[in-house]
């Protein structure tokens, strides 16, 4: 069996529609066939579109994740992670191409490698302060690092999400703020920001319902002067 009519709905319907993998998943599964269908290219002389699921054998797989290590110079993680990659694709070509059951059983059969995990330490106050208070308020980039530093520290984001997050999520001008989304609480600035004015606020009045409010579209936004509302419920 070709292939190709396994790897396309592997990504366009398995991986995105079923699985509703992140655009990450998507990213890396995309990089390990392409190094891998690179690598049968080489050793097969077939263009990607003419591999049968057949080349693809534990041989070739086994040669493949050596060569990743001895030859690109990656790690043990990296090489598992793209044995993941394969693993998944072959699990998914089982249901589809029972006539090469025994072939997929060897596949999937080759076991990833033993990694050795580093312990992870956790900074102290002192250390955290030292380190957000590294990068200069002087320019724009010293500020922007310092926001960074202080958003991961308070919110334990990961790097990804760190380096996804869009304009419309974070702002780092004047008065920086990171903004929530609409069930959340309302924005706030961040402390210790220097010579940074606060953003103005809004509180939106529920004696006028029926105008929308551009803070929440469902109430009218008065001035944020205006007296606290008191609360019908503890918080």
């Amino acid at each position: 069996m070709r292939l190709a009519p396994i790897m396309q709905p592997f990504f366009t319907d398995y991986l995105m529609t079923q699985r509703q993998a992140s655009r990450h998943t998507i990213a890396s599964y995309r990089d390990a066939f392409k190094q891998l269908l690179g690598y049968a290219r080489q050793h097969t002389g077939k263009l990607p579109a003419q591999l049968d699921l057949a080349d693809l054998d534990a041989r070739l797989i086994g040669a493949f994740l050596a060569d990743l290590e001895t030859t690109r110079g990656n790690s043990i993680a990296t090489r598992n992670a793209r044995l993941t990659a394969i693993h998944s694709l072959f699990r998914y070509a089982s249901l589809r191409a029972p006539e090469h059951a025994d072939l997929i059983a060897r596949v999937l059969s080759i076991p990833a490698k033993r990694t050795h995990t580093s312990i992870v330490s956790f900074l102290t106050k002192a250390e955290l302060d030292a380190l957000i208070g590294a990068p200069g308020t002087a320019t724009w980039h010293g500020r922007r690092d310092r926001v960074l530093l202080m958003l991961t520290a308070q919110t334990g984001l990961r790097v990804s999400e760190l380096t996804g997050l869009t304009i419309g999520d974070i702002h780092l001008g004047t008065g920086p703020h990171v903004s929530c989304s609409p069930r959340r609480p309302p924005r706030r600035s961040l402390p210790g920001w220097p010579n940074a004015a606060e953003p103005t606020a809004t509180r939106c009045s529920p004696a006028a319902a029926d105008a929308p409010c551009p803070a929440t579209r469902s109430r009218t936004c008065s001035p944020s002067t205006s007296p606290r509302q008191p609360r019908t419920a503890p918080h």
